[in-house]
């Protein structure tokens, strides 16, 4: 589902959507609607989710955004995401951003790998098996950092430590592909 649910509504303009996009929060607004809280506020900032607050650094537009490229009016808005993207989708975020962004991520990837119709280019489909299966062998054998059978409990730390690292990793890659795909040139 790369598009908002049918009975949903802008949060900005509290009517349908006009050109969806879906911030890296997961709330989706017009994409002039979002533009223009961005113009509102600092222009060399990213702007705040009107919702949660948190910094938007990455805006995707919905698959049906993406089907109108020569509506004029889908064009210009798509250009404004992109032209935003661009300045603020690439840069290295802290660990609490990327924390944040982790859930938003991962479902659209999952979605993205489970669609036919949809296809990651092969090595970027490559390194996230890659990166599943290592962690995946890593939790599963005997041999650990810090043993369970020494530290009980505590000595799990370390596999979910490498499970968090595998998820931030794989995000990474993705999030790079949907920069890459909607404002990276």
């Amino acid at each position: 589902m790369d598009d908002p649910l049918a009975d949903d509504c802008c949060s900005v303009c509290r009517s349908s959507f006009n050109i969806p996009c879906q911030a890296n929060c997961s709330h989706w607004f017009c994409g002039n609607c979002i533009m223009q809280v961005w113009h509102y506020g600092s222009a060399i900032q990213p702007c705040k989710c009107p919702l949660c607050r948190r910094q938007i650094t990455l805006l995707v537009p919905g698959e049906a955004s993406l089907r109108r490229p020569h509506d004029p009016e889908v064009a210009e808005t798509l250009r404004e995401v992109e032209t935003y993207n661009r300045l603020f989708g690439g840069r290295s975020n802290g660990l609490i951003q990327r924390m944040q962004d982790l859930p938003f991520l991962l479902r659209r990837l999952l979605r993205e790998l489970m669609d036919p119709q949809r296809s990651l280019p092969l090595v970027i489909r490559a390194r996230v098996y890659i990166a599943m299966i290592l962690s995946a062998v890593y939790v599963l054998s005997p041999v650990d950092i810090i043993p369970e059978g020494i530290l009980g409990i505590v000595g799990l730390l370390d596999d979910l430590l490498i499970v968090l690292i595998c998820f931030l990793h794989v995000a990474a890659i993705y999030r790079s592909v949907l920069y890459f795909r909607h404002g990276g040139s």
